[in-house]
Protein backbone atom coordinates (compact mmCIF):
# COMPACT_ATOMS: atom_id res chain seq x y z
CA UNK A 1 0.00 0.00 0.00
CA UNK A 2 2.99 2.27 0.73
CA UNK A 3 5.52 0.96 -2.00
CA UNK A 4 5.28 3.83 -4.79
CA UNK A 5 5.56 1.20 -8.23
CA UNK A 6 1.76 -0.14 -6.35
CA UNK A 7 0.63 3.14 -8.07
CA UNK A 8 1.97 2.90 -12.12
CA UNK A 9 0.22 2.32 -14.60
CA UNK A 10 1.11 2.39 -18.62
CA UNK A 11 -0.40 4.61 -20.32
CA UNK A 12 -0.09 4.89 -24.54
CA UNK A 13 1.93 8.36 -25.49
CA UNK A 14 -1.41 9.22 -27.55
CA UNK A 15 -3.82 9.23 -24.95
CA UNK A 16 -1.98 12.26 -23.43
CA UNK A 17 -4.51 15.63 -23.93
CA UNK A 18 -1.50 17.77 -25.71
CA UNK A 19 -4.54 20.43 -26.64
CA UNK A 20 -8.21 20.84 -24.77
CA UNK A 21 -11.58 19.20 -26.30
CA UNK A 22 -13.14 22.05 -28.64
CA UNK A 23 -15.28 22.83 -26.07
CA UNK A 24 -15.08 22.35 -22.67
CA UNK A 25 -18.48 20.63 -21.98
CA UNK A 26 -17.61 18.11 -24.93
CA UNK A 27 -15.19 16.26 -22.00
CA UNK A 28 -16.43 12.73 -21.30
CA UNK A 29 -17.09 11.63 -17.79
CA UNK A 30 -15.88 8.01 -16.52
CA UNK A 31 -18.48 7.30 -13.14
CA UNK A 32 -17.36 4.96 -10.75
CA UNK A 33 -19.05 3.74 -7.67
CA UNK A 34 -16.64 2.82 -4.77
CA UNK A 35 -19.16 1.12 -2.93
CA UNK A 36 -20.26 -1.01 -6.06
CA UNK A 37 -17.25 -1.14 -8.54
CA UNK A 38 -19.54 0.09 -10.97
CA UNK A 39 -17.85 1.95 -13.52
CA UNK A 40 -20.74 4.38 -16.27
CA UNK A 41 -19.71 6.29 -18.81
CA UNK A 42 -21.14 10.01 -19.82
CA UNK A 43 -20.14 13.21 -20.97
CA UNK A 44 -19.18 16.13 -18.34
CA UNK A 45 -22.81 17.40 -18.58
CA UNK A 46 -24.09 14.31 -17.54
CA UNK A 47 -22.57 15.61 -13.74
CA UNK A 48 -26.39 16.85 -13.16
CA UNK A 49 -27.81 13.68 -12.60
CA UNK A 50 -25.02 12.85 -9.89
CA UNK A 51 -25.61 15.32 -8.07
CA UNK A 52 -29.18 16.82 -5.88
CA UNK A 53 -30.36 19.72 -4.48
CA UNK A 54 -29.12 20.83 -1.37
CA UNK A 55 -25.61 19.42 -2.07
CA UNK A 56 -22.72 21.97 -1.72
CA UNK A 57 -20.54 21.78 -5.17
CA UNK A 58 -16.95 23.26 -3.89
CA UNK A 59 -14.74 24.78 -6.52
CA UNK A 60 -10.55 26.30 -6.88
CA UNK A 61 -11.17 30.04 -7.91
CA UNK A 62 -6.91 29.63 -8.12
CA UNK A 63 -6.06 31.93 -11.49
CA UNK A 64 -3.49 31.10 -13.53
CA UNK A 65 -0.77 33.43 -12.98
CA UNK A 66 1.79 33.47 -16.65
CA UNK A 67 4.72 32.81 -14.43
CA UNK A 68 6.89 31.49 -16.81
CA UNK A 69 9.63 33.71 -18.09
CA UNK A 70 11.93 33.28 -21.37
CA UNK A 71 15.15 35.39 -21.48
CA UNK A 72 18.68 35.97 -21.39
CA UNK A 73 21.93 35.54 -19.50
CA UNK A 74 24.44 38.13 -19.50
CA UNK A 75 26.12 35.90 -22.28
CA UNK A 76 23.55 35.52 -24.30
CA UNK A 77 22.79 32.00 -23.31
CA UNK A 78 18.88 31.40 -23.00
CA UNK A 79 17.10 31.30 -19.41
CA UNK A 80 13.76 30.13 -18.20
CA UNK A 81 12.07 31.00 -15.24
CA UNK A 82 9.14 30.01 -13.18
CA UNK A 83 8.01 31.99 -10.33
CA UNK A 84 7.16 29.77 -7.48
CA UNK A 85 4.58 31.95 -5.11
CA UNK A 86 3.98 34.66 -7.45
CA UNK A 87 0.94 36.15 -5.20
CA UNK A 88 3.14 36.51 -2.55
CA UNK A 89 4.57 40.13 -1.78
CA UNK A 90 8.43 40.02 -1.17
CA UNK A 91 11.72 41.00 -2.23
CA UNK A 92 13.14 38.10 -3.54
CA UNK A 93 11.36 34.93 -5.15
CA UNK A 94 12.46 31.76 -5.24
CA UNK A 95 12.14 30.15 -9.53
CA UNK A 96 13.10 27.27 -11.34
CA UNK A 97 15.83 27.88 -13.25
CA UNK A 98 16.53 25.88 -17.09
CA UNK A 99 19.48 27.20 -18.36
CA UNK A 100 21.92 25.50 -20.59
CA UNK A 101 24.72 26.48 -18.05
CA UNK A 102 24.93 27.50 -13.93
CA UNK A 103 24.18 30.53 -13.26
CA UNK A 104 26.06 32.37 -10.73
CA UNK A 105 25.07 34.66 -7.99
CA UNK A 106 25.39 38.80 -9.12
CA UNK A 107 24.60 37.80 -12.92
CA UNK A 108 21.60 40.08 -14.22
CA UNK A 109 18.97 38.13 -16.50
CA UNK A 110 16.64 39.77 -19.77
CA UNK A 111 13.55 39.29 -20.46
CA UNK A 112 10.71 40.71 -22.32
CA UNK A 113 9.46 44.26 -22.37
CA UNK A 114 12.65 45.36 -20.71
CA UNK A 115 12.02 43.04 -17.64
CA UNK A 116 15.68 42.28 -15.75
CA UNK A 117 16.15 39.84 -12.69
CA UNK A 118 19.46 39.90 -10.33
CA UNK A 119 20.47 36.67 -9.38
CA UNK A 120 20.94 36.35 -5.67
CA UNK A 121 22.12 33.22 -4.91
CA UNK A 122 24.14 30.62 -6.78
CA UNK A 123 21.25 28.18 -8.79
CA UNK A 124 21.18 24.86 -6.68
CA UNK A 125 19.48 21.79 -7.74
CA UNK A 126 17.21 23.90 -10.08
CA UNK A 127 16.54 26.53 -7.69
CA UNK A 128 17.76 30.31 -7.04
CA UNK A 129 16.41 32.92 -5.77
CA UNK A 130 16.18 36.28 -7.81
CA UNK A 131 15.11 40.13 -7.61
CA UNK A 132 13.22 42.19 -10.37
CA UNK A 133 15.05 45.30 -11.38
CA UNK A 134 11.14 46.75 -11.97
CA UNK A 135 9.15 49.07 -9.53
CA UNK A 136 5.80 47.07 -10.61
CA UNK A 137 4.01 44.95 -8.37
CA UNK A 138 5.37 41.17 -9.46
CA UNK A 139 1.88 39.71 -10.80
CA UNK A 140 1.84 43.18 -13.51
CA UNK A 141 5.54 42.11 -14.26
CA UNK A 142 4.50 38.95 -15.24
CA UNK A 143 1.50 39.64 -17.43
CA UNK A 144 3.24 41.81 -19.23
CA UNK A 145 6.53 39.35 -19.90
CA UNK A 146 5.25 36.17 -18.91
CA UNK A 147 3.62 32.66 -20.42
CA UNK A 148 1.56 30.77 -19.04
CA UNK A 149 3.69 27.90 -17.13
CA UNK A 150 1.73 24.49 -19.06
CA UNK A 151 2.72 21.23 -17.25
CA UNK A 152 5.68 19.50 -19.19
CA UNK A 153 4.05 16.71 -20.35
CA UNK A 154 2.11 18.89 -23.44
CA UNK A 155 3.84 19.30 -25.88
CA UNK A 156 2.49 20.80 -29.66
CA UNK A 157 5.97 19.76 -31.84
CA UNK A 158 5.35 23.57 -33.63
CA UNK A 159 2.35 22.01 -35.54
CA UNK A 160 -0.60 23.63 -36.66
CA UNK A 161 -2.67 23.47 -33.73
CA UNK A 162 -2.72 26.86 -32.21
CA UNK A 163 -4.37 27.09 -28.48
CA UNK A 164 -5.05 30.77 -26.81
CA UNK A 165 -3.78 28.28 -23.64
CA UNK A 166 -3.83 32.02 -21.07
CA UNK A 167 -7.78 31.26 -21.80
CA UNK A 168 -7.91 27.64 -22.15
CA UNK A 169 -6.26 26.76 -19.17
CA UNK A 170 -8.28 28.55 -16.95
CA UNK A 171 -11.24 27.56 -14.94
CA UNK A 172 -14.64 29.77 -15.88
CA UNK A 173 -14.57 31.07 -12.07
CA UNK A 174 -10.70 31.65 -11.66
CA UNK A 175 -10.65 34.70 -10.48
CA UNK A 176 -7.68 34.88 -7.68
CA UNK A 177 -4.30 34.90 -9.40
CA UNK A 178 -1.36 32.95 -7.84
CA UNK A 179 -1.22 29.46 -9.07
CA UNK A 180 0.94 28.02 -11.77
CA UNK A 181 -0.89 25.03 -12.72
CA UNK A 182 -4.66 24.78 -12.94
CA UNK A 183 -6.96 23.12 -10.79
CA UNK A 184 -7.88 21.09 -14.01
CA UNK A 185 -11.14 18.86 -12.58
CA UNK A 186 -12.63 22.55 -13.12
CA UNK A 187 -11.70 23.18 -16.86
CA UNK A 188 -14.76 20.92 -17.79
CA UNK A 189 -17.68 23.80 -16.16
CA UNK A 190 -19.11 26.05 -19.05
CA UNK A 191 -21.65 28.75 -17.95
CA UNK A 192 -24.51 26.62 -18.98
CA UNK A 193 -23.50 23.54 -16.99
CA UNK A 194 -23.00 25.89 -13.48
CA UNK A 195 -26.41 27.37 -14.41
CA UNK A 196 -28.24 24.11 -14.86
CA UNK A 197 -26.43 22.56 -11.21
CA UNK A 198 -27.83 25.89 -9.97
CA UNK A 199 -31.35 25.69 -10.53
CA UNK A 200 -31.26 21.72 -9.72
CA UNK A 201 -30.47 23.26 -6.04
CA UNK A 202 -26.67 22.43 -6.03
CA UNK A 203 -25.06 25.18 -3.90
CA UNK A 204 -21.59 26.35 -5.86
CA UNK A 205 -18.71 27.38 -2.61
CA UNK A 206 -15.25 28.66 -3.76
CA UNK A 207 -12.32 28.55 -2.21
CA UNK A 208 -8.53 29.34 -3.35
CA UNK A 209 -6.10 26.85 -3.57
CA UNK A 210 -3.03 28.24 -5.24
CA UNK A 211 -1.61 25.49 -7.02
CA UNK A 212 2.05 25.33 -7.23
CA UNK A 213 4.78 23.43 -9.00
CA UNK A 214 4.68 20.27 -6.35
CA UNK A 215 1.39 19.49 -7.78
CA UNK A 216 3.78 17.89 -11.14
CA UNK A 217 6.93 17.20 -8.90
CA UNK A 218 7.59 12.99 -8.84
CA UNK A 219 7.92 11.07 -5.93
CA UNK A 220 11.51 9.75 -5.51
CA UNK A 221 10.82 7.88 -2.63
CA UNK A 222 9.76 3.94 -2.64
CA UNK A 223 7.69 4.85 0.62
CA UNK A 224 5.37 7.42 -0.56
CA UNK A 225 4.44 8.12 3.14
CA UNK A 226 8.24 9.76 2.79
CA UNK A 227 7.08 12.17 0.24
CA UNK A 228 6.74 15.96 0.71
CA UNK A 229 4.90 18.12 -1.14
CA UNK A 230 5.59 21.68 -1.42
CA UNK A 231 3.47 24.48 1.04
CA UNK A 232 0.46 25.83 -0.86
CA UNK A 233 -1.25 28.92 0.03
CA UNK A 234 -5.14 28.48 0.38
CA UNK A 235 -8.32 30.66 2.02
CA UNK A 236 -11.67 29.05 2.94
CA UNK A 237 -13.96 32.15 2.99
CA UNK A 238 -16.42 31.60 5.89
CA UNK A 239 -19.27 31.68 3.56
CA UNK A 240 -18.06 28.58 1.85
CA UNK A 241 -16.82 27.03 5.21
CA UNK A 242 -20.48 27.53 6.63
CA UNK A 243 -22.20 25.99 3.40
CA UNK A 244 -20.23 22.70 3.96
CA UNK A 245 -20.72 22.36 7.70
CA UNK A 246 -24.83 22.65 6.77
CA UNK A 247 -24.48 20.17 4.39
CA UNK A 248 -23.08 17.75 6.32
CA UNK A 249 -25.56 18.54 9.18
CA UNK A 250 -28.56 18.25 7.28
CA UNK A 251 -26.88 15.43 5.09
CA UNK A 252 -26.47 16.39 2.11
CA UNK A 253 -23.32 15.79 -0.08
CA UNK A 254 -20.16 17.75 0.15
CA UNK A 255 -19.12 17.18 -3.81
CA UNK A 256 -15.45 18.37 -4.10
CA UNK A 257 -14.01 19.77 -7.71
CA UNK A 258 -10.34 18.62 -7.94
CA UNK A 259 -7.57 17.02 -5.79
CA UNK A 260 -7.04 20.42 -4.49
CA UNK A 261 -9.90 21.07 -2.95
CA UNK A 262 -9.81 18.09 -0.88
CA UNK A 263 -6.53 18.67 0.31
CA UNK A 264 -8.18 22.34 1.22
CA UNK A 265 -10.92 21.04 2.68
CA UNK A 266 -9.16 18.36 4.52
CA UNK A 267 -6.52 20.42 5.62
CA UNK A 268 -9.22 22.68 7.09
CA UNK A 269 -11.30 20.85 9.20
CA UNK A 270 -10.98 20.52 12.80
CA UNK A 271 -13.18 18.29 15.12
CA UNK A 272 -15.73 17.44 12.03
CA UNK A 273 -15.94 21.18 11.11
CA UNK A 274 -14.34 23.09 8.13
CA UNK A 275 -12.56 26.09 9.98
CA UNK A 276 -13.01 29.61 7.62
CA UNK A 277 -9.34 31.26 7.24
CA UNK A 278 -6.02 31.29 5.06
CA UNK A 279 -2.80 29.69 5.58
CA UNK A 280 -0.02 27.44 4.20
CA UNK A 281 -1.61 23.68 2.66
CA UNK A 282 0.91 20.64 2.68
CA UNK A 283 -1.34 17.66 3.64
CA UNK A 284 -0.20 14.49 1.46
CA UNK A 285 -3.06 11.95 0.95
CA UNK A 286 -2.41 8.47 0.74
CA UNK A 287 -4.35 5.21 1.49
CA UNK A 288 -4.92 4.99 4.95
CA UNK A 289 -6.42 8.47 5.13
CA UNK A 290 -9.77 9.31 7.21
CA UNK A 291 -11.25 11.72 4.59
CA UNK A 292 -14.04 13.98 7.14
CA UNK A 293 -15.38 16.36 4.48
CA UNK A 294 -16.10 15.13 1.13
CA UNK A 295 -18.35 13.32 0.15
CA UNK A 296 -18.07 13.04 -3.93
CA UNK A 297 -15.10 13.35 -6.25
CA UNK A 298 -14.75 15.21 -9.69
CA UNK A 299 -10.90 14.79 -10.95
CA UNK A 300 -8.96 14.11 -13.97
CA UNK A 301 -7.01 11.16 -15.02
CA UNK A 302 -3.46 11.96 -13.24
CA UNK A 303 0.24 11.23 -13.94
CA UNK A 304 1.16 7.43 -12.67
CA UNK A 305 3.12 7.22 -9.21
CA UNK A 306 1.66 10.94 -8.70
CA UNK A 307 1.16 11.98 -5.34
CA UNK A 308 -2.48 12.90 -7.07
CA UNK A 309 -3.00 9.45 -8.04
CA UNK A 310 -2.17 8.42 -4.33
CA UNK A 311 -5.29 10.80 -2.83
CA UNK A 312 -7.71 9.56 -5.36
CA UNK A 313 -6.64 5.76 -4.43
CA UNK A 314 -7.19 6.89 -0.92
CA UNK A 315 -10.68 7.86 -1.71
CA UNK A 316 -11.28 5.02 -4.47
CA UNK A 317 -9.03 2.14 -2.85
CA UNK A 318 -6.08 1.46 -5.37
CA UNK A 319 -6.72 -1.50 -7.03
CA UNK A 320 -10.47 -0.39 -7.92
CA UNK A 321 -8.68 3.15 -9.22
CA UNK A 322 -6.29 1.07 -11.36
CA UNK A 323 -9.40 -1.21 -13.00
CA UNK A 324 -11.00 2.23 -13.65
CA UNK A 325 -7.79 3.70 -15.20
CA UNK A 326 -7.10 0.32 -17.79
CA UNK A 327 -10.55 0.41 -18.35
CA UNK A 328 -10.37 4.79 -19.35
CA UNK A 329 -7.50 3.67 -21.48
CA UNK A 330 -9.39 0.54 -23.02
CA UNK A 331 -12.00 3.43 -23.92
CA UNK A 332 -9.20 5.53 -25.44
CA UNK A 333 -10.25 8.47 -22.17
CA UNK A 334 -8.06 11.89 -22.86
CA UNK A 335 -5.39 12.13 -19.83
CA UNK A 336 -4.11 14.49 -17.86
CA UNK A 337 -4.36 18.21 -17.89
CA UNK A 338 -6.66 18.73 -20.92
CA UNK A 339 -8.30 15.58 -20.80
CA UNK A 340 -11.43 13.89 -19.26
CA UNK A 341 -12.56 13.42 -15.95
CA UNK A 342 -14.17 10.56 -13.64
CA UNK A 343 -16.51 11.30 -11.00
CA UNK A 344 -16.27 8.58 -8.54
CA UNK A 345 -19.46 8.27 -6.07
Amino acid sequence: MYCLDGYQYQLPEELIAHVPAQRRDDSRLLVLNRATGSMGHSNITGLEHYVAAGDVLVVNDTRVVPARLLGKKESGGKIELLVLHPATDQKFYRCLVKSSKGIQQGAILSFENGLRARVCEQAVEGQTRVEFIDNRPLLEILQSAGCVPLPPYIRRNGGAVKVDDGRAYQTIYATKPGAVAAPTAGLHFTEELLDRLKKKGVILAPLTLHVGFGTFQPVRVSDIRQHRLQEEFFEIPKETAQAVNRAKEDGNRVVAVGTTTVRALEFAVSNGQVKPGSGWCDLLIYPGYRFQVIDRLLTNFHLPGSSLVMLVSAWAGRNLLLKAYAEAIRRRYRFYSYGDAMFIE
